[in-house]
């Protein structure tokens, strides 16, 4: 096939279209950019607002700082612990719900279906929230991490209509064949629903891994801290000492020292670095899932 000369005007389009997405794509990325360069900056330089494109007095003491932390591995273990169950209870349960309420013959179906989404509008309260954590003894548990967030009735929509928008023919197929209820979800619904399960599973594990105000709220227990609340108390803690320290000795302090001496500017770029790097590794896995997870089933007809 002979391939078909460009024009000057769709060569100057093309030019135009890689010189915008190409800016666009550095804006996006310059934010994360700009916090790893100034972790690993002088930390005087970089309070002071110096280190914008290149790393100015290179050096890695804060995040050697930020490792000598106490009880840094248990709260590692708990907030990855909680990410990945929490997850996976939420994709799970929110697959087999948004299921269940796409099938007519499920009893009260319309009714349980609009107590699930009722719940997106009214909130009894942190108050009541909290004792009903208490009451439940899940308070000082690490399953006051996963328990409360295993329903969530936007991710139950999004995967109801994913799966209207599926053939009825496979699920009759099956049905004519014997399979039950739970062998038609679990070797046709959950295959099929790939896009939907992973768009998910981006949102829950974002939610779990940021979250910090649940161990704010219900633990009490330092073994049970995840990280995002340790590095939270870090900030706070770390921020105010390092003003004490420049407020008070700052004259009697060396040059080399200033490079490496903890400020607040370093402080709160080391802390956000360590916390968004592993979800910026997880999600180019699933971003191939997502556009057509989250769009399917939007439109009828």
């Amino acid at each position: 096939m002979k391939k078909r000369k460009m024009s000057a005007t769709d060569k100057t389009f093309n030019v135009f279209n890689y010189l915008l997405f190409g800016i666009f794509t550095l804006i996006c990325i310059y934010p994360f950019y700009y916090m790893i360069i100034n972790t690993i900056s002088a930390n005087d330089i970089s309070a002071a607002g110096g280190v914008n494109f290149f790393p100015k007095g290179i050096h890695f003491d804060n995040y050697k700082a930020l490792l000598e932390i106490k009880g840094l591995g248990s709260a590692a273990l708990v907030s990855i612990g909680k990410t990945v169950i929490g997850t996976a209870l939420t994709v799970l349960s929110s697959a087999f719900l948004g299921f269940m309420f796409t099938q007519e013959k499920m009893w009260k179906r319309k009714f349980w279906y609009r107590f699930v989404v009722i719940t997106m509008y009214f909130n009894a309260g942190l108050i009541p929230m909290f004792l009903t954590m208490k009451n439940l003894h899940l308070t000082n548990t690490f399953w006051v991490y996963v328990i409360p967030t295993i329903v969530q009735p936007f991710n139950i929509i999004l995967v109801k209509t994913y799966v209207e928008s599926l053939p009825k023919a496979l699920q009759e197929a099956a049905e004519i064949d014997g399979a039950g209820i739970f062998k038609v979800f679990y070797k046709i619904v959950l295959p099929t629903c790939t896009p939907i399960l992973a768009t998910v599973g981006i949102f829950s594990a974002v939610g779990q891994w940021n979250s910090y105000q649940d161990t704010l709220i219900y633990v009490t227990e330092q073994k049970l801290y995840s990280l995002q609340y340790l590095l939270y108390t870090y900030i706070n803690q770390a921020s105010s000492l390092a003003a004490m320290v420049k407020n008070s000795g700052a004259a009697a302090v060396s040059t080399a020292a200033l490079a490496t001496q903890q400020t607040g500017t370093s402080i709160r770029m080391t802390v956000s670095v360590i916390v968004v790097l592993p979800i910026l590794f997880i999600y180019p896995m699933f971003q191939r899932f997502f556009v057509k997870g989250i769009m399917i089933g939007s439109v009828k007809g």
